[in-house]
């Protein structure tokens, strides 16, 4: 209480001091009477001063610095609690305040091919970014823009999420006159891949972002892909705005996305938009807060018309409103007020709670559209502005190392000091490319900053920003905002700060790879070039992993499904011309065990002079849950020194990450030390180390031990005349069939299937549904695989370690 007390003392007397706070209340005040329009995100930006302005404008940021700024950024640093974005923004140099309010840092997520790069191409077409519209498959030999790699083209999916930038031009009234007038809006857009197997590039991306529109299907609504992108959301409390597009297909349904968001993903949600008309009939949307109708005409649908509400949708649309107004009265105070006071709440104070309930993650705003169609898409553009947050709105934290990683506040300040996190690296014609989100302080070209990771010094030689695969050079970035740099050494993750800041940001989610493949070149003379992109994937993607198995000799590459790891095979053919040999598929086993098993375990070795000598005395069991290892030594009387029993922790650690069955990884055990003994000469760390694992692997064999088996999460999709043959191939596979949803044309089956009994399903899936059915798999959990698996697995691995004796 005291520390919160100081901090808002110390800025209160910083600013009275030097006699800004009424000035930058007063500012801040009268920024929504003036036009504060600003040039889009291009090196033009930044201002290019003479020598005189340039010494006034330091001097001015210098006096900020040491005013208002630092001020914030002591109670930043000591009470972050205590210090709100409210303050934040109250207190931002009214520069920076007009330049931040008019940036938004947006990703586009959503399930498999439910048309977020469709939705991407008509926003970058609409903003002026590019001239011409293509479609996702490249059919016309060009493709969509933000699919740049010619995998993504053929395959018509996205497997790399792609950044660009584009300014919206959005008419908004003057508060004073009433006159509509336009304000250029910044927008860093981010096109995220649907699959799961590219799961990583959704996870990053969402780190860095502010804001999200979640795009479902009108008539898959909530679908399994889009359950795991809510996951992610929430992981990263981004807010989002829900699209549903595809409402020109036949079997549209937009109140089932609207139910399946408030019941699926338990996020309140209601329309802000019904359609005129649907399926092959959807003309337009009726906008429920203006109460108009709102149609997409022109070639393209560049072409916006407004006009009043048909007289056949008044009725529902009030209905609606009405909707949309007692939800937000169940998350928003001041609309709970007007409803119990029965006053109708006005256009201004709707569209003020959406966006004070959408930034504070209780509510998503829902709109309806086509992307392909080219039908209302510019409104979705307009919530994005209405509703998301800008850069100093959103709360980003980091660890201060230099006080015990204490919890710090960034402020979108470019007078503090710089903070960036690299979410993402990227190997182009020029070197590495590391994608930067600044969070503080701005970035210049030539300026030195430090790894926080590596402690390494580094100077940024080149800043540009990104749209897709071309960039564009820039001087300088300033806080909130996205960029590239070339020629930096790092990891993903990293975080990047100015001068003597000891700040660490926390990185991204990695999820476990499920799923291995051997591999090597086809001939030897491709064994640089295959090891070059081993190395570089390794460095773009944590998901991709590279060991070699030591016994074998074998490189082995792990990923999240056969998708990701053919992906990465086929580029090494392409990019490296470097053709590979992969041997089986290799699952992710684990081993666990059942049941109590006591030991008692000596190891003694004499080789002439030193030998080896460890008694080990304890039990292993099941810890009860498959999650991590224990390790517990209660030994009485000394009989082991502490020094020993560092090396006895270390013997059951190794143990663990090589099972006795398999040599896979074990799960779920618990080994508790509780006697033992020692001799005066021949006793040392490595025979303590040794003797724990013999006795871990004789205990563990004798513990009932079991072989567990990655179940997954899998969804199909299909026409429903095609429902009898999935359902037979999945009991061929013992799968369990958990849920499924019949629609008007198409069914969505889930299941839990035996990752090992999925291999080849894609194809047989194609074959039994006339190329017409889907399925997507996640990681869903470790369960018992069935006896006969089980043995013939032990069987196999037995014989293969018996071979590599004998050579």
């Amino acid at each position: 209480m005291r520390a919160s007390v100081l901090a808002r003392a110390s800025l209160r007397h910083a600013t009275l001091r030097s006699g800004e706070r009424t000035a930058c209340q007063r500012t801040f005040a009268s920024l929504s009477t003036r036009n504060h329009s600003i040039t889009g995100q291009r090196h033009e930006r930044i201002p290019c001063f003479s020598q005189h302005q340039q010494t006034q404008h330091q001097r001015q940021q210098r006096r900020w610095q040491s005013g208002t700024a630092a001020a914030i950024q002591e109670a930043a640093v000591h009470d972050p609690s205590a210090l709100s974005q409210e303050a934040i923004v109250e207190n931002l140099d009214p520069k920076e305040a007009a330049r931040l309010d008019k940036v938004r840092n947006i990703g586009i997520a959503a399930h498999i091919d439910s048309g977020k790069t469709t939705a991407t191409e008509r926003v970058l077409f609409y903003t002026g970014r590019i001239k011409d519209i293509h479609e996702v498959r490249g059919r016309d030999a060009v493709g969509a823009k933000m699919d740049s790699m010619d995998l993504e083209r053929e395959k018509g999916i996205t497997i790399q999420s792609a950044a660009t930038f584009c300014d919206w031009i959005k008419k908004q009234p003057d508060p004073v006159t009433g006159e509509m007038k336009d304000e250029k809006y910044h927008i860093n857009l981010i096109d995220t891949p649907g699959h799961i197997d590219f799961t990583i590039e959704v996870e990053r991306a969402l780190r860095v972002l502010d804001g999200a529109v979640m795009i479902l299907c009108a008539v898959s609504g909530v679908q399994s892909q889009t359950v795991t992108v809510d996951r992610q959301m929430r992981r990263y409390n981004v807010p989002r705005i829900s699209f549903v597009n595809k409402m020109d297909r036949a079997g549209a349904n937009p109140w089932k996305a609207v139910d399946g968001i408030s019941q699926k993903l338990k996020m309140p949600a209601a329309a802000v938009q019904i359609p005129i008309g649907v399926e092959d009939q959807f003309k337009g949307v009726v906008d429920l807060i203006r109460m108009k109708a709102l149609y997409s005409e022109g070639q393209n649908g560049e072409v916006v018309r407004e006009d009043e509400v048909p007289s056949d949708l008044v009725q529902f649309a009030n209905e609606k409103r009405r909707v949309l107004i007692d939800t937000l009265a169940d998350v928003d105070d001041s609309i709970a007020d007007a409803v119990l006071e029965e006053v109708t709440p006005g256009p201004d104070e709707i569209r003020a709670a959406i966006r004070r309930a959408t930034i504070s993650l209780k509510f998503s705003p829902v709109l309806m559209g086509s992307a392909l169609a080219d039908k209302s898409v510019q409104p979705m553009l307009d919530a994005v502005v209405d509703y998301l947050p800008n850069p100093s709105e959103v709360t980003n934290l980091a660890l201060d190392r230099k006080r015990a990683e204490t919890p710090v506040k960034l402020v979108s300040y470019n007078s503090l000091p710089f903070v960036g996190l690299a979410f993402k690296l990227e190997e182009s014609n020029f070197g590495q490319l590391t994608y930067i989100r600044v969070y503080q302080g701005s970035l210049r070209k030539g300026a030195n900053v430090f790894n926080a990771r590596t402690g390494n010094k580094v100077k940024i030689p080149r800043i540009v920003r990104m749209h897709s695969n071309e960039m564009e050079e820039v001087q300088e970035i300033g806080a909130g905002e996205i960029c590239a740099v070339f020629g930096v050494d790092c990891a993903s993750g990293d975080t990047f700060t100015e001068g003597g800041l000891g700040y660490s940001m926390t990185s991204m989610f990695v999820p476990d790879p499920v799923i291995s493949l051997s591999i090597k070149p086809k001939h030897t003379k491709d064994t640089p070039n295959f090891s070059k992109a081993i190395s570089r994937f390794q460095r773009e993607d944590p998901t991709f992993r590279v060991h070699v198995d030591v016994e074998s000799g074998e490189s082995i590459i792990s990923g999240m499904g056969e998708l990701h790891l053919s992906i990465y095979v086929e580029r090494m053919r392409r990019e490296y011309h470097t053709d590979v040999i992969t041997g089986q598929p290799q699952v992710a086993y684990r081993e666990t065990l059942q049941s109590h098993v006591p030991f008692d375990h000596l190891l003694k070795k004499q080789t002439g002079g030193a030998g080896d000598y460890a008694r080990v005395v304890g039990y292993i069991e099941p810890t009860g849950q498959l999650g991590q290892n224990h390790f517990e030594q209660q030994i009485v009387g000394g009989t082991i020194p502490e020094k020993y029993m560092f090396a006895c922790e270390k013997g059951f650690k190794e143990s663990c990450q090589n099972g006795p069955m398999l040599g896979h990884r074990v799960l779920g055990a618990s080994m508790v030390i509780t006697d033992g003994a020692t001799h005066m000469t021949d006793s040392s760390e490595m025979a303590f180390k040794n003797a724990t694992q013999q006795a871990f692997r004789k205990a563990f064999l004798a513990a009932a031990p079991q072989v567990l088996e990655p179940l997954m999460k899998t969804v199909i999709t299909a026409p429903t005349e095609f429902q009898g043959n999935i359902v037979g191939l999945l009991n061929k596979r013992n799968a369990v069939i958990n849920d499924t949803e019949i629609g008007p044309e198409e069914f969505v089956l889930t299941a839990d299937c035996s990752l090992n009994a999925m291999f080849g399903f894609s194809s047989q899936l194609r074959a039994a549904t006339q190329g017409k059915g889907e399925f997507s798999m996640e990681f869903s959990h470790y369960a018992p695989a069935p006896g006969g698996l089980q043995k013939e697995l032990v069987a196999k691995y037995e014989k293969e370690r018996a071979e590599k004796a004998k050579k």
